[in-house]
């Protein structure tokens, strides 16, 4: 398998590393499942927390690894075929000594040989065991529905997945919708802490939750990703890891599909490629993003900030502070639909309290059934005149065009001369013909 590294721009700022799978040499090989080892490196690309991996080939290699990971010790079977490996006695626990890896070695050769499909015994992996310590074993996976494409399922794991049947599906997530598919399952409730025992780190799970849909929206490539278990263990005085991928199987698609005919999602994912960097006209250092569910309480705060005359020219109308920040109104306006509409936020760390603040939101609404959207721009009063709403205009235009939209424009009061002014500075052709105190604004792209 070819692995290729690139530099992305996360959605918090700083670059991290991304794992593209180019997937022509597994297909070539004759084969679609990605081995363990293999599909670890995915989950590692993606800041999923994996436990260390070696292959070995022969008895002595296994109790070579070992003796260098430290016992006690786990062999599993190395296969590019067999998907469950418990099912034909591929996974051996628990072994103390090199006595035990051999033995587990040649126990699982022989149960690999006894299989009726002969299976080439290419041979295993030998990873650490390690101690539940009053965790708990999950399972995070995503498969093709033929309608919704890919969708995620989060719930019990372990071999007894398929007992207990405690689970929830989701299609794409974002931390607020990865709490809300934890919350459907009956392990949450155990996950908070239960009987005198330690919580695992929620915050940490819906972070693991957000990151795996990232990898499956990304990777369209894979048919079938599933981690289990994924263990999940109380912070407590627990040392390491409290996130832990013990196990991990990742299967393609056939190698005759062309990129066009691979599924696609129900929900588009968050559009991480307009979070960029930027600065006011006096050097202030804000992140120019997609605006999220989360963004609510920041958006309450923005609504603080504004005047009267900035709220008379944003809604033609007066309204009050207790009528722009209701919960329902700002859920319509943050939890959005990107095919349909798409809202840049101006995100700023306010240096005096160290928390974020929304300074400005544009808007670019589509209009159903043509080739055209509206834009609305609302910018906090103190940073007014600084740039910030030419630069948001400028960025939503440039999402018209990767949208392939003709005709962008906005009804302006004739009053609200900065707006014209700015409508003006990138291209826009005001008619002046006004009705009703109105200026309409229309760029074609």
């Amino acid at each position: 398998m070819q692995l290729i590294w690139s530099q992305k721009s996360g959605d918090c700022g700083p670059e991290h590393l991304v794992l593209w799978v180019a997937t022509a040499k597994v297909h070539q090989a004759g084969r679609m499942l990605l081995t363990e080892t293999e599909s670890k490196q995915v989950l590692a690309a993606y800041g999923i927390p994996t436990i260390e991996t070696y292959i070995a080939t022969t008895e002595g290699e296994a109790v070579e690894l070992a003796a260098r990971i430290g016992y006690p010790v786990v062999l599993k079977l190395y296969s590019q075929t067999i998907t469950h490996k418990t099912d034909v006695g591929g996974v051996q626990l628990n072994l103390i000594n090199a006595d035990a890896v051999c033995r587990a070695y040649r126990a699982i050769k022989e149960s690999v040989e006894k299989i009726p499909s002969p299976t080439p015994f290419l041979g295993v992996t030998v990873q650490p065991m390690i101690q539940r310590d009053g965790g708990y074993e999950l399972i995070l996976g995503s498969s093709i529905d033929p309608q919704f494409g890919s969708v995620l399922l989060f719930g019990v794991g372990g071999q007894l997945v398929e007992v207990f049947k405690d689970s929830a599906i989701a299609l794409s997530l974002n931390t607020t919708l990865a709490r809300r598919m934890m919350e459907q399952t009956k392990i949450y409730q155990a996950l908070q802490g239960v009987r005198g025992r330690q919580p695992i780190a929620l915050e940490a799970l819906e972070e693991l939750l957000v990151r795996f849909s990232q990898l499956v929206v990304e990777q369209r490539w894979i048919k079938e990703i599933d981690i289990n278990p994924l263990l999940a263990k109380p912070l407590g005085e627990n040392k390491g890891q409290s996130l832990l991928a013990l196990d991990a199987r990742i299967v393609l698609h056939e190698p005759n599909l062309s990129q066009e005919q691979l599924p696609k999602l129900a929900i588009r994912p968050y559009p991480t490629q307009y979070v960029t960097p930027w600065k006011l006209k006096d050097g202030t250092a804000v992140t120019i993003r997609p605006i999220r569910p989360e963004d609510e309480p920041l958006a309450v705060r923005l609504h603080q900030t504004l005047s009267e005359q900035s709220v008379y020219f944003r809604y033609f109308h007066l309204m009050k502070l207790t009528q722009r920040i209701t919960h329902e109104r700002l859920m319509r306006l943050c939890f959005i639909d990107y095919d349909r509409e798409m809202v840049l936020v101006a995100d700023y760390k306010n240096p005096e309290t160290g928390e974020r603040e929304i300074l400005a939101v544009g808007r670019l609404s589509k209009l159903h059934g043509l080739d055209e959207a509206e834009f609305s721009m609302l910018v906090s009063d103190p940073f007014q005149r600084r740039g910030l709403g030419t630069e948001l205009l400028r960025r939503l235009l440039q999402i018209g065009r990767d949208e392939h939209l003709k005709k962008i424009n906005a009804d302006i009061l004739l009053e609200n001369l900065a707006m014209q002014q700015v409508c003006e500075k990138v291209g826009f052709r005001l008619d002046r013909r006004v009705e009703l105190g109105v200026i309409r604004a229309e760029i074609e792209l």
